[in-house]
């Protein structure tokens, strides 16, 4: 597309609430830049602006301070609902496994003698309904943060502490169970 007409002629005004924008004295209205962002910019920077604010769908366009609250808890319980997601595939791959083995191998100890060391050696079966599970909650998963980087690479000052926010407090919530050291040498469980 020749953008040459906007030599010398585009001026850069910046708002506080919507951040920069380029004024063009063209007015026509048959003048676009294709795509359908005749009035959307990319962000490079992070700014804090309510206005024009595109989440993820061309369609979901944020435009007033409440629309923006209830983008921010949206995507709070989005971020909270993601850690949860992977604490919870952690507990149900632990009640999941299947075959427990337990191996034993000699080594040496203190003073000349020999100790059995236990090692305990889980598995997984490929062709069962577990298995199937953990592989669509992961998809879910992925796709889940995948929607969340996008949605922080907006650089909307807002959106961005929404997601750091809602993953701190997920993880504050649902992680405090995972830290646990299991010793399986430790017979008085």
């Amino acid at each position: 597309m020749d953008h040459s007409h906007h030599k010398e002629t585009s001026h850069m005004a910046y708002n506080s609430t919507t951040g920069p924008h380029h004024h063009h004295p063209t007015t026509s209205a048959s003048h676009s830049h294709g795509g359908g962002m005749d009035n959307m910019m990319m962000h490079m920077t992070f700014y804090f602006g309510f206005k024009n604010v595109e989440l993820l769908f061309s369609g979901l366009v944020i435009n007033t301070a409440g629309e923006m609250a209830g983008a921010f808890v949206a995507v709070f319980l989005l971020a909270m609902f993601y850690e949860g997601l992977k604490i919870a595939r952690e507990s149900l791959l632990r009640k999941s496994q299947v075959s427990i083995r337990y191996n034993s191998m000699p080594v040496p100890g203190p003073n000349g003698t020999i100790l059995m060391e236990t090692h305990k050696t889980v598995g997984q079966q490929m062709l069962s309904f577990p298995h199937l599970l953990q592989t669509v909650l992961h998809i879910i998963q992925v796709v889940i943060s995948y929607f969340l980087m996008l949605i922080f690479m907006t650089y909307n000052g807002y959106l961005c502490i929404a997601v750091a926010a809602g993953a701190g407090t997920g993880y504050f919530l649902f992680s405090w169970k995972k830290a646990v050291v299991v010793d399986i040498t430790e017979h008085c469980h």
